[in-house]
């Protein structure tokens, strides 16, 4: 049975139908993939199958949700308070459960605090804690605790002060922190660094959950699915296996569909001219040959073409000089922390340069160093001459909300110019296919994947010979990034770019510099995929290296050289003597500890004391864990030959 199912679903955004008909079936351990080209709406079915039951968000047709079954769902841009601290974030999916679970809380600082009417505490502690064993919220407060854990998040941080890629931790931890059997998550790889998204593909693939994501990364989609579903002029097409095979499956279908309208439009062509010779040239089966033209004519209205693709033109504008920057041994630090350490490059023109590394490294820091936007502390920067420098940034805050997309591009005038020749505003901005008619609409009308449309437009739309592309290809479609990456690929100007899509790195950049921490940059020669197989080579080589002196050492150690009785001094058979009654002792409180806190009259009447006992239990653990080390240690050394 699945999990998952839309029958005949229909939703049009103004005059455009984004879901035509269109059906869909998620089955249990699947991971699926929706792909498409920005604007056809698969934010919007992901928002209605999250609705869940019934019509939900569809103009019409239905969704339907197996009864009993918990769906978690991740938007592009989740609503999180700021004033919220991160476990109270996680656990406010947790719906009546959040609420209780809070009110614990509460109680028990008050009561901790010694605070309030004590017994109307103690009375409103125990009907808290019948409610909550009720509802089995004590389950979800371990299993908040564990994906906050798993994230790598402070519990206690408030949510404000998160960066974009913690955030968006966070929200996939508030999704599985109810633990779904379903995971709707949409565009979850923006914002998350290149060793953040591998480890999300392995927690996926890991805990077996039903998936069905929205993604543009290729390497993401190569990794994780197990099917790609397409939309497409409204419909929903289903390609199993990879995106590579998918890759294959498209091209061959979008050539069978070409010839089949060819086929078609002839056909109607035929028929036009016949229907036109006038009623002589009519005599046989021409209610028939009329009626199938009423029905070319009706099919080829019906018919809804192809998106074009995006028409990109990149100026490099007047040639810089050769050398466009040079570092020597610079060093930049803020405070205490250290951003780089004595980093050393020469950039010439026609570069195209990739930087990688964690969130926070610093890659838009020392971006700022060699462009000479930033003075370093030490060493020695020399900038070239004749750069014109353009700048993409990740945040959109070159765009106006309230502005129209015409003036975004051209500010006061109805022109721009391109490679020497003037274009109309609307004309170019069909180039990145947005209709005449959205010429005049404000940016915020748009869409996440047609603002950067539209800033690539604006970039494009001036001369320059430095290109700064800050995070490019979050919310652009697939199709849409493979000729981004071939304008970059024949761009003559110099390029630097800050990405963690691993494909668009690999087709795009000759040269790679790679955060190593502690403020330590390297250069490596070509992209992503160059640097990662280079230090997988290092790993192994260090991983051969310690078990070649393992080997060593173990036959160092089988040579019987002299082997002679090591004797403890007479402190050390003293303590080796005494050993056992201290683990007996120990033991003991153990045991006493353990019978307490299994009494729950405890958290009543001395929750103070109960949790003492409890860090005391923990720290017990670790004080009997040290001495069987250390009466390990004497037996071996009394016994045996050193």
């Amino acid at each position: 049975m699945p999990y998952l199912k839309l029958s005949d679903a229909c939703l049009a955004y103004g005059h455009v139908p984004l879901l035509d008909h269109a059906d869909f079936l998620l089955d249990p351990g699947e991971r699926v993939a929706l792909i498409g080209r920005n604007g056809t709406g698969k934010s919007s079915l992901l928002a209605a199958l999250a609705a869940g039951s019934g019509r939900g968000k569809l103009d019409d047709g239905e969704v339907w949700v197996q009864p009993g079954i918990r769906v978690g769902y991740v938007p592009q841009e989740p609503p999180l308070d700021p004033d919220q601290t991160v476990f109270e974030a996680v656990t406010s999916g947790m719906g009546e459960a959040a609420k209780l679970l809070a009110a614990y809380h509460e109680v028990s600082h008050q009561m901790a605090e010694g605070t309030g009417d004590h017994e109307a505490l103690m009375d409103r502690m125990e009907t808290l804690q019948h409610e909550l064993e009720a509802c089995g919220a004590w389950t979800y407060e371990a299993q908040a605790e564990r994906v906050i854990d798993r994230f790598g998040l402070d519990p206690e941080a408030n949510v404000g002060s998160l960066s974009g890629g913690q955030k968006k931790r966070l929200a996939l931890a508030q999704a599985l922190a109810v633990a779904p059997e379903v995971l709707l998550l949409d565009e979850p790889t923006n914002h998350l660094d290149i060793a953040a998204i591998e480890w999300l593909e392995n927690l996926l693939i890991e805990t077996n959950t039903t998936l069905f994501f929205i993604t543009h990364d290729r390497s993401f989609l190569d990794r994780v699915c197990t099917r790609i579903v397409e939309l497409d002029r409204g419909k929903l097409a289903s390609y199993p296996g990879s995106f590579k095979e998918y890759g294959v499956r498209k091209e061959a279908q979008l050539h069978e569909e070409g010839l089949a309208n060819a086929r078609a439009d002839k056909l109607l062509k035929e028929e036009e001219v016949w229907i036109r010779k006038g009623v002589e040239a009519r005599r046989t089966r021409a209610v028939f040959r009329v009626q199938r033209l009423d029905q070319l004519r009706a099919e080829r209205q019906a018919r809804r073409e192809r998106m074009g693709k995006v028409n990109l033109q990149l100026d490099a504008g007047d040639k810089s000089g050769k050398l466009v920057a040079e570092l020597e041994h610079v060093g930049k630090r803020f405070g205490q922390r250290v951003i780089v350490d004595d980093f050393s490059i020469r950039i010439q023109r026609g570069d195209k340069i990739g930087l990688i590394g964690p969130n926070g490294a610093g890659k838009t820091t020392l971006l700022r160093m060699i462009l000479g936007e930033l003075q370093a502390d030490s060493g020695i920067v020399r900038m070239g001459t004749k750069i014109d420098v353009a700048y993409f940034d990740q945040f959109r805050t070159q765009l106006n909300p309230d502005s129209t997309l015409s003036d975004v591009i051209s500010p006061g005038s109805d022109w721009v110019e391109i490679g020497g020749a003037k274009k109309h505003v609307i004309g170019y901005l069909e180039d990145f296919l947005f209709a005449p008619e959205r010429s005049r609409s404000p940016v915020s009308s748009l869409s996440g994947g047609e603002r950067n449309r539209l800033l690539l437009a604006r970039l494009f739309a001036k001369p320059a010979n430095v290109l700064v592309l800050d995070e490019p290809t979050n919310d652009l479609d697939i199709e849409t990034l493979e000729l981004l990456e071939e304008l970059l690929a024949n761009y003559t100007g110099t390029l630097f770019l800050v990405s963690h899509d691993r494909t668009f790195l690999d087709n795009v950049v000759t040269q790679t510099i790679a955060a190593e921490g502690n403020g330590q940059w390297r250069e490596y020669a070509g992209g992503y995929s160059d640097w990662a197989n280079y230090k997988a080579s290092l790993q192994k080589e260090e991983a051969a290296r310690q078990k070649s002196d393992a080997k060593q050492s173990a036959a160092k150690a089988a040579d019987p050289v002299k082997p002679k009785l090591e004797k403890l001094s007479w402190k050390e058979q003293r303590e080796l003597e005494e050993l056992p009654g201290k683990i007996s002792s120990l033991e003991d409180e153990q045991a006493s500890l353990s019978k307490r806190l299994e009494d729950p009259a405890i958290y009543q009447t001395d929750p103070a004391g109960a949790q003492k006992a409890a860090e005391r239990l923990a720290l017990i653990d670790d004080e009997l864990m040290g001495l069987l080390e250390r009466w390990e240690i004497l037996e071996a050394r009394s016994d045996k030959p050193a």
